[in-house]
This record gives C-alpha cells, sequence and structure tokens, in this order.
C-alpha cells in the first residue's frame, strides 16, 4: 500500500459519490504531471520546449484521442466512470477544443484520477504508459 505525501485513500463506495468533474479535476494534475516526468526523462531541458511538447499530450484533442485508442482495453467499472464523466456538464469549454473533445477529455481525465484516487498503482500505471503510446502515436 503506497504513503503518497498528502494522499487519502478511497474506497470504491466513497468514489461512487464523488462527482466526475472533481475526478477529472485530480485527474488533470495526475496525468499533467505524468507527461512533464516522461517528457523531462527524454533530456528536454528547455522550458519553453517542455511546455510546448507537454501541451501536446495534455490539449483535449489528444486526451480525446488516447481514450479512443484505450476505449476498448476499460473494465465494466472503468467504462461507467467515463460514461458519467463524459456526460457531465461542464460550466465552460476551452475556445481551442470542440465540445465533444472536451467531454472525452474530461472522461479520461476522471478514469486517470479515478484510479489514483483508488490507489490502484498497477492499473493506474498501465493506463498511463498506453495513454503515452496513442500520445506518441498521434505525434509521430
Amino acid at each position: 500500500m503506497s504513503d503518497r505525501f498528502l494522499f487519502h485513500k478511497y474506497t470504491k463506495a466513497e468514489l461512487a459519490a464523488v462527482k466526475p468533474l472533481a475526478l477529472a479535476f485530480t485527474g488533470d494534475c495526475v496525468y499533467e504531471l505524468y507527461i512533464r516526468n516522461y517528457l523531462i526523462s527524454q533530456k528536454y531541458r528547455d522550458v519553453n520546449e517542455l511546455h510546448v511538447k507537454s501541451i501536446f499530450f495534455v490539449k483535449a484533442k489528444a486526451q480525446a484521442h488516447i481514450l479512443h485508442c484505450i476505449e476498448n482495453e476499460l473494465t465494466e467499472e472503468e467504462r461507467e466512470i467515463v460514461r458519467r464523466a463524459r456526460n457531465a456538464h461542464p460550466h465552460t469549454v476551452p475556445k481551442n477544443a470542440s465540445v465533444a473533445d472536451y467531454r472525452y477529455a474530461t472522461a479520461f481525465e476522471a478514469l486517470i484520477g479515478y484510479l489514483y484516487m483508488l490507489d490502484d498503482e498497477e492499473r493506474l500505471e498501465y493506463i498511463l504508459q498506453r495513454s503515452l503510446e496513442a500520445g506518441k502515436m498521434r505525434y509521430e
């Protein structure tokens, strides 16, 4: 069991009561940190270059693409999280994203947030690794 700094492990029952947009709020942070760590491990050092490359992976269109690539690998439980988040109604949509892409990106972030808050490290690592692969396929 993980002893992450400032981390509370939630049960599935507790997470069922968490709103999908709150899961996405956490997932956004976890995913962006994962991407930043990956880019730094690839020897990118210039902050501007890191920023530009990270945007490619974390923008709504990229996250929507990633979710479409990994959807068939999700468990029923994960699909339910994705469905709930995709159907949630955010108050705003960024001007550089379509509504559809933004909803799928929110669903992707909610999935990441759910796995992180559940402390399912093995599954989270698998999904993050697959998302990186899908993102890189789109990048190349």
